[in-house]
C-alpha cells in the first residue's frame, strides 16, 4: 500500500491580487504587499515595461504587474514559493516567468525597467537565516537588513537607465539606512511613503527581544512600513 502525504493549500481573496493560492510557509498577501501594489500603480507601472519582482513568494505582486500590462519575471529561492507563483499565474492565465534562485542571481544578464520587491525583513536573534519553514518569508538577520543590503547593492546592475526600484520594508529595519546605501550605490532614492499599522502575529511573538534591544520603543504598539522608491538616471 501507498502512502502520500498531504499538503495543505490556503486560499485567499484580495482585492487587488485576485484568489491567491499557496502552499504552507509561502507568504501571502499582506499590508505590506498591498502599499507596494499601490505604490506600482502611482508610479506608472504598465505596459511595455520589463518588471522583476524579487522575493515574489505567492507571486501576487508579479500577477499585479501583469495585470497592469508588463513583461513580469518573478524569483523566490524557495521551492514553494515558485510553485505557488506558478500556479497562480496560470490560474489567472496571465504570463508570468516564475524561477527559482538566489535574488538576483539568476537573471544575471538581463535589465529591467522596474524591480520590485517585498524581502524578508523582519529582526531575527540569529544572524543565520532559515533554509526551510515559514520563518524563511521574514526573518533577515539581527538588524531585519539580510536581503534589503544585497538587493540594494545588486539593483543598480539591473536596472536599465530611467529605471526604478520599488521595495517596502519595516521602519524597524533601518530606512534611512537603505536609501543611503543606494545613493552610495548610484541611484538617486527616497522614501516615498510611510504607513502606520498595528504590529501583527510575528513582530508581537518577538516584542520582548526587539524591546530589549531597544529597537521597539516601551509602549509602541505599531509598526511603520516604508516604500523606498530609487531610480538609475
Amino acid at each position: 500500500m501507498t502512502r502520500e502525504a498531504a499538503v495543505s493549500v490556503t486560499s485567499e481573496l484580495s482585492p487587488w491580487a485576485g484568489r491567491i493560492l499557496r502552499l504552507p510557509g509561502v507568504y501571502g498577501p499582506q499590508a505590506d504587499s498591498s502599499l507596494l501594489a499601490a505604490a506600482m500603480g502611482r508610479e506608472g507601472v504598465g505596459a511595455g515595461m520589463d518588471v522583476l519582482d524579487v522575493c515574489t513568494g505567492s507571486g501576487a505582486l508579479a500577477l499585479h504587474a501583469a495585470r497592469l500590462g508588463a513583461r513580469v519575471t518573478a524569483v523566490d529561492i524557495s521551492r514553494r514559493a515558485v510553485a505557488s507563483a506558478r500556479l497562480n499565474a496560470s490560474l489567472a492565465r496571465l504570463p508570468v516567468r516564475v524561477l527559482r534562485g538566489d535574488l538576483l542571481s539568476v537573471v544575471p544578464d538581463r535589465s529591467f525597467d522596474v524591480l520590485v520587491s517585498n524581502p524578508p525583513y523582519v529582526p531575527s536573534a540569529s544572524a543565520r537565516l532559515p533554509r526551510r519553514g515559514a520563518r524563511r518569508a521574514w526573518d533577515a538577520g539581527v538588524d531585519g537588513r539580510a536581503l534589503v543590503d544585497r538587493i540594494c547593492d545588486a539593483a543598480p546592475g539591473a536596472l536599465r537607465p530611467g529605471g526604478m526600484l520599488l521595495m517596502v520594508h519595516s521602519g524597524f529595519s533601518g530606512p534611512e539606512e537603505t536609501v543611503g546605501r543606494l545613493v552610495r550605490a548610484g541611484l538617486s532614492a527616497s522614501v516615498s511613503e510611510r504607513v502606520a499599522i498595528p504590529f501583527g502575529p510575528v513582530m508581537r511573538g518577538r516584542l520582548p527581544w526587539l524591546r530589549e534591544r531597544g529597537v521597539v520603543p516601551a509602549g509602541a504598539d505599531r509598526e511603520e512600513l516604508v516604500i523606498i522608491r530609487a531610480r538609475k538616471d
